[in-house]
């Protein structure tokens, strides 16, 4: 499984439009065959604070991921919303859902 967790730090004001615009991609995500779960975190302690939880069956599928409309339209809309630059750390799992690696 790969893993790709991606930080997110939102400017004031940008929120719920950074909601809105995330929820689209990951619903949008979660029919691409290649994708696993994705996940959508807020920040309790600051709620301009989000984490991307994404899991896809490999490095090819996120790489597809990448390309599609979506993705696109998510990235494009988000850019100026961010207080600073996305954190994106990919992982390769080693024990997830029934434990499967």
């Amino acid at each position: 499984m790969y893993v790709v967790s991606v930080t997110v730090w939102v400017k004031d004001g940008f929120a719920e439009q950074f909601v809105e615009a995330t929820l689209d991609n990951a619903t949008n995500t979660r029919g691409e065959p290649g994708n696993v779960r994705f996940d959508v975190s807020r920040c309790n302690d600051d709620l301009n604070r989000f984490l991307l939880y994404e899991c896809y069956h490999g490095e090819d599928d996120f790489k597809a991921h990448q390309q599609t409309d979506h993705y696109l339209r998510w990235r494009e809309t988000v850019a100026d919303w961010m207080a600073q630059k996305r954190q994106g750390v990919k992982h390769t799992s080693l024990f997830f859902g029934d434990g499967a690696g």
